[in-house]
């Protein structure tokens, strides 16, 4: 369980950095990765609420979230924006959780290689039986947006998983 937890740790650091697989179109598009847990908590008025934190250590069972935050920071309209971030290692996406306003959401279960939508998704057994992909199954999500980015607009997309 040490090992998920520091694991953890330093996926939080990693998501600092840039997401890989964004089309950064020149330097035009300036991301940012955070990992948080929701934590409820006692207002100052006693009153119980549910706050966001940095996810500095999960243990297992604890569900994640993946928020990526970014920003045409360019003059010029970026085309075609996507935004790829792969499920962590240890890690099972939470069904129906990824958020992306403006954007088509898809899904790969081949490390990254395809995409679609979770209906078109399957997965073989042993045996060669087809089935249909489940979240365990995910290894990647995919953010396309459905319009050209001006200069200057902010948005984000996340989604959620749970440490095995």
């Amino acid at each position: 369980m040490k090992a998920k937890r520091i694991w953890i740790i330093w996926m939080a650091l990693v998501l600092a950095i840039p997401v890989a697989g964004w089309a950064q179109f020149n330097g035009h598009i300036q991301l940012t990765s955070v990992a948080e847990i929701e934590k409820e908590v006692s207002n100052p008025e006693g009153k119980k609420e549910v706050k966001r934190m940095p996810a500095s250590t999960v243990v297992p069972g604890t569900e994640v979230i993946f928020t990526t935050t970014y920003e045409n920071v360019s003059k010029e309209t970026a085309e075609k924006a996507v935004i790829t971030n792969p499920v962590p290692e240890h890690m099972v996406y939470t069904e129906n959780s990824a958020r992306g306003s403006g954007t088509r959401i898809t899904f790969s279960i081949d490390n990254g290689k395809s995409f679609n939508i979770p209906a078109k998704l399957f997965v073989f057994d042993a045996a060669g039986c087809k089935f249909p992909a489940r979240p365990h199954d995910y290894t990647h999500i995919r953010w396309e947006m459905t319009r050209p980015l001006p200069s200057g607009i902010k948005g984000e997309v996340s989604f959620r998983a749970i440490l095995k």
